[in-house]
């Protein structure tokens, strides 16, 4: 949203906003000043700060004018403007001060300012000076999103990223402007709605996950992972135990909860894992025995990263307790958990919970997403407090710059969860188990499935072994482009073991999409077979070349040693509904390598200056 507003309005109605903006605020500054009310600000944006006598007195007329101020202490308010605010706006903001009406009509109120501008070249690149009309703009974003194979295609089975359904229902909300245009500091009275929805959701997720205590505070499961860790930190250190900074981590956990501990000020020890995936008990005996004095926490993901219910959990968390240390859960696979157990009922202390995993949120691009911990109850008084309100003072710090982190989108996970129930919840980690296992029932003859339980099945994931191809020539990379000429995404590549797939179904997929998504891999087994028969040549075939563009397909030159229709259609099917690559192969490891820049080049950017030209800047 933030980049689109750059590229519709580009530097000239960025400008024109930023003038407008700072004019409103010097108006109200000037026009305060005249009715004998002391502005402080002398130098200002779009926020001054004005001292007043009687701060309850200005906060009643400006509650009857449905304006809020921010009331500094007993003598000072801050008012900001923004580009929605009006010359009406600012006759209002200097009655409800000064308790005076006033005319703000003349242009001479509309360009006040004081200072002087530096002018300077900003947002150079053509995108943001070429669709400044509404329409060209709907253009511009259609051939962006013509480029991105989503879940309106088809399935996207992105082991460990839950890439479920977000059904149109549950996104309604967040456009509605009861959630969308409130203030994350708004005065609790103005948003009772808010209060009730975020209650509810607090409630049921407790109930899900069996804590006593909820936190929206973190923004993502990364930030949920700090904020947890942080509470235990807290915890540790209200008891006297400074000196517990050891964090155990499987070696299969994210590879967030290692970056995650290290921020929270600890020392992490890895834990190996067997044969099957399973943390290796073992070694976290010895490890959790040796270092018992120090112990903070173990990291665990359960079901594990390994696709499996890791059989010993209950036993693991006993022990680590057992050690004087606190238990993290990554929730990062709950939604192979809700309603057939909890983080609680198994014995972890904490647990983050993606909202844009398991409780449908969008997920990719960075976001949006939601990441809120749940403790158990000895832990409930370290919650990180909400910023700009005191008061707690065993909670940590805060953890993001509002109460309770991007609230505009937990609509979304409210109303999924209430038009699920109980009895839904629970029968969508059903289906999600089934539908992996079903996968792994119709792909196990061709590619061997790495990990799975004492009875033989998974949990929602399962990882595919990709690495015996590798000796004919065959990497798995070959296999992520070429599945994209099948119109699917790539599951997780490499991760968390190299040269595998780790493959996630999610219960929003229907038996056909699972059998159309089984019936393109077994295909590119076969393509696979050829190499290996020596049918093909192993550096000149078509899963080497893939992902096939249609620019490559319709080149009047073709010399390659397969069909065109072999390279864009493999599957009969696909001629009904084709989704075309936009970017043929790629050198990846050489982009990772040498960075390079489609913008304009950076003299264009730049002049060069003496530094005593940039000191007088």
């Amino acid at each position: 949203m933030s980049s689109m507003y750059a590229v519709y309005h580009g530097p000239e109605g960025l400008r024109q906003i930023a003038t407008r903006v700072t004019a409103l605020a010097h108006s109200a500054a000037n026009l305060l000043r005249e009715q004998g009310v002391e502005v402080i600000s002398r130098s200002f944006f779009d926020t001054i700060r004005v001292r007043v006598g009687d701060p309850k007195l200005i906060k009643e007329r400006a509650l009857e004018a449905k304006m809020n101020f921010r009331y500094l202490n007993e003598n000072d308010i801050a008012i900001s403007f923004d580009e929605t605010h009006t010359a009406a706006d600012v006759a209002a903001v200097v009655k409800a001060v000064s308790g005076k009406s006033v005319n703000v009509t003349s242009q001479f109120d509309l360009t006040a300012t004081s200072g002087s501008w530096r002018d300077v070249d900003y947002l150079q690149h053509p995108v943001f000076r070429s669709y400044q009309s509404e329409h060209e703009m709907l253009r511009y974003m259609k051939r962006l999103e013509n480029k991105d194979l989503s879940l309106v295609h088809s399935m996207i089975s992105l082991g460990s990223c839950t890439m479920k359904l977000n059904a149109t229902t549950e996104m309604i909300p967040v456009t509605w402007s009861e959630f969308g245009d409130i203030h994350p500091f708004a005065p609790q009275d103005q948003a009772v709605g808010y209060s009730e929805m975020i209650d509810e959701l607090d409630l049921w997720l407790r109930e899900i996950t069996g804590f006593d205590g909820i936190s929206f505070a973190p923004n993502s499961g990364a930030q949920g992972e700090y904020a947890g860790l942080m509470v235990i930190r807290a915890y540790h250190l209200a008891r006297g135990d400074k000196h517990r900074n050891i964090a155990l981590i499987p070696s299969s956990a994210h590879g967030t909860n290692p970056a995650s501990a290290v921020m929270a000020g600890m020392k992490v020890v890895i834990v190996g894992c067997d044969d099957q995936g399973n943390i290796d008990w073992d070694d976290l005996q010895q490890k959790a025995t040796a270092h018992k004095d120090e112990l903070a926490a173990l990291m665990v993901t359960y079901p594990s990263t390994h696709g499996v219910f890791e059989e010993s959990i209950i036993e693991i968390c006993d022990l680590i307790h057992e050690c004087g240390g606190q238990v993290y859960m990554d929730g990062a696979n709950m939604n192979a958990q809700v309603g057939l157990t909890s983080p609680a009922r198994i014995g972890a202390d904490v647990c983050h919970l993606n909202l844009h995993k398991t409780f449908c949120i969008p997920h990719g691009g960075g976001g949006p997403g939601m990441g809120p911990i749940g403790v158990a109850g000895h832990l409930v008084p370290y919650l990180p407090k909400a910023p700009m309100v005191t008061g707690g003072g065993s909670a940590v710090s805060p953890i993001s710059a509002a109460p309770f982190g991007s609230a505009s989108i937990l609509p979304i996970s409210h109303a999924y969860i209430a038009m699920m129930g109980g009895e839904g919840l629970t029968e969508a980690t059903r289906l999600a188990i089934l539908n992996a296992n079903y996968i792994k029932s119709q792909l196990q003859a061709a590619y061997p499935v790495l990990y799975a339980g004492a009875n033989g099945t998974n949990a929602h994931e399962l990882i595919i072994d990709c690495r015996a191809f590798k000796s004919y020539g065959i990497e798995v990379e070959d296999i992520a482009k070429r599945l994209m000429d099948y119109g699917y995404h790539a599951p997780t590549v490499s991760f968390p073991v190299a040269g595998t797939m780790m493959i996630e179904p999610t219960e929003s997929e229907t038996k056909g999409e699972l059998d159309r998504f089984c019936r393109a891999m077994l295909a590119i087994r076969e393509e696979i077979e050829e190499v290996i028969t020596g049918q093909v040549d192993s550096a000149d075939n078509v899963l080497k070349h893939a992902p096939h563009t249609q620019r490559v397909v319709m080149a009047d030159a073709w010399n390659r040693p397969y069909s065109r229709e072999k390279a864009a259609f493999p599957l009969p099917e696909i001629q009904q509904n084709k989704f075309w690559p936009t970017v043929s192969r790629i050198d990846s490891a050489y982009g990772d390598r040498n960075l390079m820049c489609s913008c304009p080049p950076l003299e264009d950017y730049t002049e060069v200056q003496s530094p005593e030209e940039l000191v007088e800047q």
